[in-house]
């Protein structure tokens, strides 16, 4: 599955990225840094990620921009996007599902609760959901 995780925190992308490998969902990731780089990529490449994990709170270009800018898009507005935060703030809850994200949740602390949040992506997005076109395999 082509995922691309959107996180400034160079440790968080890191153990993230471990903790995919380690379910089986290393082989096609892509890290951008912040929310131009993120939006730059998508908007420019040509092979689109399947699912987004996306940061909320970056630099540069913002996570909440990032999402508004995807979900405008008509190339990208039904691209799944799951919004990966430490923030447990109600509002902020409220404007990734008033903005469409697919889910969102809490990044956890610790290596092991991470492969747990891996795990669980890969069950669901690549075991039991079925993708839109063009992003599905």
């Amino acid at each position: 599955m082509r995922i691309m995780l959107v996180e400034d925190i160079r440790a968080d992308a890191i153990l993230l990225r471990e903790a995919l490998i380690d379910e089986g969902l290393g082989d096609d990731l892509v890290v951008a840094s912040d929310g131009a780089e993120a939006l730059a990529a998508l908007r420019g490449g040509e092979t689109l990620p399947q699912l987004v994990l996306l940061d909320l709170n970056l630099p540069r270009v913002d996570g909440r921009d990032v999402l508004e800018g995807i979900r405008a898009d008509p190339r990208l507005a039904s691209l799944p996007v799951v919004v990966l935060s430490t923030s447990n703030s109600p509002a902020d809850v409220r404007f990734a599902y008033s903005h469409n994200a697919n889910a969102y949740v809490r990044k956890p602390n610790g290596f092991e609760a991470l492969r747990g949040v891996a795990r669980a992506i890969r069950d669901f997005w690549v075991r039991t959901a079925t993708l839109p076109s063009p992003y599905a395999a």
